[in-house]
């Protein structure tokens, strides 16, 4: 139980969630598009870096016509803040980081999207389209809704 006072509250954490991907800008692409959310513009930040001399070229990639970290990229909430002098958003994220393994088991974290049971089955057309794919339709007392896969198989549900 916390003993502090209200004027001692800590301040909220800023957080991200970071999902390990063999191609993080295959899978920033299908997840921007599922949430229709934006894909960072760190840009103007990687130039900066490289004309400093502090990343190696070949740390970068093209994606979207523009320079981005070959290992990371992040997709955000359009509504939300971002820093303009790195791009980084500021609010809700999803940071996709490149790994050398393959997905092994089961997923200990998942997204649940919230379509609402009269748009369940348009937004799993929708994501199928982009590239997702149905694992199985659940009915339950607490509920229904459609577990699915991504396009490197990381499971989530359409509520």
């Amino acid at each position: 139980m916390s003993t502090q006072t209200p004027a001692e509250s800590p301040v909220p954490l800023h957080w991200k969630l970071v999902i390990d991907a063999s191609d993080p800008h295959e899978q920033a692409d299908f997840w921007a598009a599922a949430l229709h959310y934006t894909a960072e513009d760190n840009s103007a930040l990687i130039e900066r870096l490289l004309d400093q001399g502090a990343l190696p070229g070949e740390a970068t990639v093209e994606y979207h016509g523009r320079p981005a970290f070959r290992d990371l990229v992040a997709v955000r909430h359009p509504d939300d803040p971002y820093d303009p002098q790195t791009g980084t958003g500021l609010g809700r994220r999803l940071l996709f980081q490149r790994v050398p393994e393959a997905k092994t088991g089961k997923n200990r974290l998942h997204l649940d999207v919230h379509a609402g049971a009269e748009r369940r089955a348009s937004e799993v057309a929708r994501l199928e389209a982009l590239g997702a794919r149905v694992l199985r339709e659940v009915k339950e007392p607490a509920g229904e809704w459609v577990l699915m896969a991504d396009p490197e198989d990381n499971e989530f549900c359409v509520q």
